[in-house]
């Protein structure tokens, strides 16, 4: 038989047992009366990238599963957001994954990281980015709207791939309402 051939039936074979595995596991890391702590939250966010892997599902695909953006359904199964019941339910069945994933993806997330500089390379140019433009990109909001900051909470992001002779280009729209600081 063709390697090709028998690794493609070896993944069917897993793809079919994956979801009860994941299940049962899910079940017994998130059973009932548990709370959500940063190991389970990893262990959460595993096995839904690796379900997404197996099943070749885009967070476009899961972003329509649950109704939302790609972008924030993303941010969710990541770890950082957090998806009402139904949307939850809804991806966790696209990916094949029970209730224990949904109930996870349902719980108030604590937003924090492990590292004060990311090492990934992506991340790092991100926060490399705004080490060198983040007083500008300051300078620039306070001079249009005064004192105050970018919500991140009354927030939308898209990200998008703009073509270009030279090399494709990421375009990333961030759209964030203005928050006045108050005197009093």
């Amino acid at each position: 038989m063709n390697k090709a051939v028998e690794v493609a039936m070896l993944e069917a074979k897993l793809a079919q047992g994956l979801a009860e595995v994941r299940d049962a596991i899910s079940e017994v890391r998130f059973g009932q009366g548990q709370t959500q702590g940063q190991d389970q939250a990893a262990g959460v966010k595993e096995i839904i990238l690796e379900a997404k892997r197996v099943k070749g599902l885009t967070w476009s695909d899961l972003g329509k599963a649950a109704g939302l953006s790609p972008e924030f359904t993303c941010s969710a199964c990541l770890g950082m957001n957090r998806l009402e019941k139904p949307r939850a339910d809804a991806v966790a069945a696209a990916l094949g994954l029970g209730s224990g994933v949904s109930a996870a993806l349902q719980q108030f997330p604590l937003k924090t990281w492990d590292r004060a500089v990311p090492t990934d390379p992506l991340i790092y140019r991100w926060y490399e980015m705004l080490n060198v433009y983040g007083e500008t990109i300051k300078e620039m909001i306070n001079e249009k709207f005064g004192d105050g900051i970018m919500s991140a909470i009354d927030f939308t992001m898209n990200v998008d791939r703009q073509e270009d002779p030279k090399g494709d280009r990421v375009l990333v729209t961030i759209s964030g309402k203005f928050l006045p600081y108050k005197t009093w």
